[in-house]
């Protein structure tokens, strides 16, 4: 039976995970390592239509392991006067690397950016797949059939993080002690990766990590959206649950948990609660009834607010009616809902960043 409440918050603080670590993960590993070591990237750059004033812009690709061609943005800013810093960007579960205007004002910065399309999902990159049983969906499970868990696709993945980082890492302009790493939900889980598969980068920012403590969310039966297809494998493949030890013991190779000790770098650390209903938060679909779910909207709290898969919407407690909407792209309008004749009407006031509303 799953549980349905969590620890209490005092044991909470020094839970360290239960998903089971293999016993040859360091091995494991190293031998993911080792074969970069020997792979040639065959790097290529092409010059990108977007065009700005700020960087120079590329299509980069190289060769990662099992052969994939792997895609990435690169931005690097004109005319350099010295070496200086980078950022890796990871992107979340089945998305890309996104558009190249939000990475601009890096660029401007002088940072070089490098965006990865990780390979089978939303992007450039290749999937040049190769694993038995299931690819229905879902690439947590990818290779969980296969004879050598070295199929399982998120040991591609990560590793491609890895190679991504040395090839910024020798760029003519870069400083390669100044090497930082970012990334939400999938991406969250890249930046612990790559910074424990390569420490010498030096700046970790992940934001809600994926792909961590799979028997934990098991348990809680918390198995749905982008963990659902843990849930889908397990009715179709494993209905009597004969091989949970063996399945979670083989999905710790791909455990950041259990990476995240080689990490040498500072890392600031993005998490948060879940509440599966009101009153946090509301979504925005039409047709919705019943009170509004309200918070205390402050600046901060509207600056700090991130996407999620749907629109979103925090009410202020103070100001009935006046809200902030989050759009899954990140953009951020400040709205009023009242009625009008009648009819329930919502109406945009202003961007966020137009207004002060702590004034």
């Amino acid at each position: 039976m799953p549980l349905t409440f969590d620890l209490p918050l005092d044991d909470l603080h020094g839970y360290t995970g239960r998903n089971p670590r293999p016993h040859d993960f360091d091995a494991y590993w190293q031998a993911g390592l080792d074969e970069l070591e020997r792979l040639d990237p065959a790097v290529t750059l092409e010059p990108a239509a977007f065009e700005t004033p700020a960087a120079d812009c590329f299509h980069l690709y190289f060769t990662g392991v099992g052969g994939a061609r792997i895609h990435a943005q690169l931005l690097q800013p004109k005319r350099p006067s010295r070496r200086g810093p980078a950022v890796l960007m990871f992107h979340g579960y089945s998305m890309n690397a996104g558009g190249w205007l939000n990475k601009v004002g890096y660029a401007a910065s002088g940072f070089t950016v490098a965006a990865l399309d990780c390979r089978g999902q939303g992007g450039r990159s290749d999937d040049p797949g190769g694993t038995r049983g299931w690819t229905l969906r879902g690439q947590i499970v990818r290779g969980l059939e296969d004879a050598s868990p070295r199929k399982m696709l998120f040991r591609g993945i990560f590793l491609d993080t890895v190679q991504l980082a040395r090839l910024v890492m020798q760029l003519e302009h870069v400083d390669p002690d100044r090497i930082g790493a970012t990334g939400g939900s999938q991406g969250g889980a890249l930046t612990v990766a790559c910074g424990a598969l390569e420490p010498r980068v030096a700046r970790l920012a992940p934001v809600f990590p994926f792909l961590a403590d799979y028997q934990r969310v098991w348990e809680m039966d918390l198995a749905a959206q982008a963990y659902g297809e843990l849930r889908e494998w397990f009715r179709r493949f494993d209905p009597l649950h004969a091989r949970r030890d063996e399945v979670f013991t083989r999905l710790g190779y791909i455990d950041v948990q259990h990476l995240a000790p080689r990490i040498q770098g500072e890392v600031v650390m993005s998490v948060g609660l879940i509440a599966s209903g009101p009153p946090w938060p509301e979504r925005a679909g039409p047709g919705r009834t019943g009170p509004m779910p309200t918070v205390d909207l402050t600046a901060r709290l509207a600056r700090e607010s991130v996407p999620g898969e749907k629109d979103t919407i925090l009410f202020d407690r103070a100001a009935p009616g006046f809200g902030l909407r989050i759009h899954p792209s990140g953009r951020k309008v400040y709205v009023v809902q009242t009625r009008i004749k009648g009819r329930s009407r919502r109406m945009v006031v202003a961007r966020h960043g137009e207004i002060d509303i702590d004034e």
